[in-house]
């Protein structure tokens, strides 16, 4: 996106500083803890005044990215990461988005929401993951449904496994995930952004996953939800870091 207009200002809000080093990119980082409502909301707050000082014109794109995972059965590894997850994946980019809303509205543009493969099915061993990305894609959807007629649109980005910490974060071996079976974050990105620019709510990275989520979606839900049991808990057994 540098590439295309230097000009643009990046606005990055997360605990720590990322470690993206580009040269020439204004890359802004805001510290905060999306799990925690007061330093979101402060975090909110001066990407809001900073932006009305450095960019005041123009679209802006928000992007809801932050999330993590957990494998294991119910409440593993543990009740206090269960509800972490809760908040991150589902409460932080809800509040986020309604903080933001009415500048994107007032200026015009997008949201994009970074949902899964994992939102089609039920994921047993990944229980409450699952579920909070079945609520991003759904709320998603009918969000851009809302915005119709008001200058913004929402996209849901759903990639299938992906080369990022998430697998570390959840609990997994490194490499647990066969390279065959997954992709870039270019990739990813790319996709997203294609999708984006043709105006779609829904978009599915790579011909495997949108196959995978064609059949998932069609057939019923307890059937998906013993298929899937049997699926990740052989994997959970084989591949979460003892």
């Amino acid at each position: 996106m540098a590439k295309l207009n230097p000009g643009l200002q990046f606005c990055n809000l997360s605990r720590r500083e990322p470690a993206l080093k580009i040269c020439d990119i204004k890359l802004n980082h805001f510290p905060g803890d999306l799990s925690r409502p007061d330093e979101l909301a402060r975090a909110a707050g001066a990407i809001e005044a900073f932006l009305a000082d450095a960019a005041p014109t123009g679209r802006v794109l928000l992007i809801n990215n932050s999330g993590f995972g957990a494998y294991g059965r119910f409440p593993e590894p543990n009740l206090e990461h269960q509800l972490e997850l809760i908040d991150v994946n589902i409460r932080g980019l809800v509040d986020l988005t309604g903080r933001l809303l009415p500048l994107l509205k007032a200026r015009g543009g997008a949201i994009i929401n970074v949902a899964s493969t994992a939102a089609f099915q039920p994921t047993p061993y990944m229980a409450t993951y699952g579920a909070s990305k079945a609520f991003v894609l759904h709320w998603s959807l009918a969000l851009n449904e809302e915005l119709r007629g008001s200058g913004v649109s929402a996209l849901a980005v759903c990639p299938g496994p992906t080369t990022t910490d998430f697998s570390k974060r959840a609990g997994l071996r490194s490499g647990s995930v066969p390279p065959a079976l997954s992709m870039t974050c270019e990739q990813v990105v790319l996709g997203a952004l294609r999708a984006l620019a043709a105006g779609r709510s829904q978009v599915v990275n790579g011909w495997k996953n949108k196959t995978m989520t064609f059949v998932t979606a069609k057939l019923p839900k307890p059937l998906m939800a013993r298929a899937a049991a049997k699926a990740l808990g052989s994997y959970q057994v084989k591949q979460v870091r003892k």
